[in-house]
């Protein structure tokens, strides 16, 4: 009887190996596939420079193997454009009488809807209060779980971070005609805008405050030449934000396989590069993969000319201005933000809005 056991369990392990060895392949082949199916759409809507949400939604739909539902991921979004409409309505900004106060007053509502207290009162004169959406703190860098950096997440829990809150801003700004621009700090998004009466101004949705330039400058730690050499504070075109899903794209690929060396997160490198030359996350990822696959590499022949150019857009990001900020003095700086949000505001964007 013992014997018989023995045999059976020795059996169920050899068909759980025989299981595991083909079904890991087929796990990792059909991940390649649902991400080359992403990537070519995104390659698409780059070449056409398309819609930014539908981009988001592209790269959002490969992380969670093509099961994310596009008319969920829709219909909250299509919520917050109706409600942003219907305070353009009841809000007048008497104060700004200027040629563009239409675009002034959409990028008004999607602040109001996304970082203020809105009150309701529905048709049937009940009255209710849409809450603000929130930044969440817990693993804000997405490093713990690739998906907590997504609108979807975002739309459902109403907390994200610096990576969902300005994609949202964008996706509706889109929606309602508005103008505005993503912008880049040292592991930071934030929003840039633009009217007639103050000129550029910043839109920070960690803390729902208007920072100044010199602000975010200095206690973001950008250095000159960064600013300089474009890769901080300056607008991303529509191309550009696109080019930064693909990027996006690359780094849900990275979390879930590690496989640096199949060329997938190379060629989505390349293909943020080709639109935004100066996106440094893009070339420090380049390199990054580049240096696995040295020192992994089978052939000694093709080895050095990895490490060369590896070497190279090391010494690009040096040049460029690039400086890494460590994690916990970033997470330092997000908390002073909002603790010290007073203290750095644009006045006069607040008075018109008051």
């Amino acid at each position: 009887m013992k014997c018989r056991l023995i045999k059976s369990l020795v059996v169920i392990v050899l068909l759980l190996d025989v299981l595991f060895a083909y079904s890991k392949p087929y796990e990792d082949t059909l991940t390649r596939k649902n991400y080359d199916s992403a990537f070519k759409c995104l390659n698409v809507l780059l070449a056409s420079n398309g819609d930014f949400k539908q981009a988001v939604f592209n790269v959002e739909n490969a992380y969670f193997s093509n099961s994310l539902n596009k008319e969920k991921f829709d219909r909250p979004i299509e919520d917050l454009i109706l409600l942003a409409r219907n305070w353009q309505k009841q809000n007048n900004l008497k104060s700004y009488k200027y040629p563009d106060s239409t675009n002034f007053k959409m990028n008004a509502s999607l602040y109001a809807i996304l970082k203020d207290t809105i009150k309701v009162i529905t048709a049937d004169k009940q009255a209710y209060s849409f809450l603000p959406f929130s930044y969440d703190f817990e693993d804000f860098s997405g490093a713990g779980n690739w998906s907590n950096m997504f609108v979807s997440k975002l739309l459902i829990t109403r907390k994200g971070n610096c990576h969902s809150l300005p994609y949202l801003y964008k996706i509706l700004a889109d929606e309602l005609g508005a103008t505005c621009w993503l912008s880049f700090a040292p592991n930071h998004i934030y929003i840039k805008n633009r009217c007639q009466k103050v000129g550029w101004y910043n839109t920070e949705l960690t803390s729902g405050e208007f920072p100044i330039d010199a602000w975010i400058a200095t206690s973001g730690y950008v250095p000159v030449d960064a600013i300089r050499s474009g890769i901080y504070m300056d607008t991303l075109s529509n191309q550009q934000a696109i080019a930064q899903c693909v990027l996006d794209l690359a780094k849900g690929y990275e979390f879930q396989t590690k496989n640096y060396e199949d060329g997938f997160i190379l060629k989505c490198c390349d293909l943020t590069l080709q639109y935004h030359p100066a996106n440094v996350q893009a070339i420090l990822l380049k390199a990054e993969t580049l240096k696995h696959v040295y020192e992994n590499a089978s052939s000694k022949s093709a080895a050095p000319a990895t490490y060369q150019q590896m070497e190279a857009l090391y010494a690009n990001l040096f040049e460029l201005g690039y400086r890494e900020m460590p994690e916990k003095m970033y997470l330092q700086w997000l908390r002073s933000v909002t603790e010290q949000r007073n203290k750095y505001g644009n006045k006069a964007i607040k008075n018109i809005l008051n």
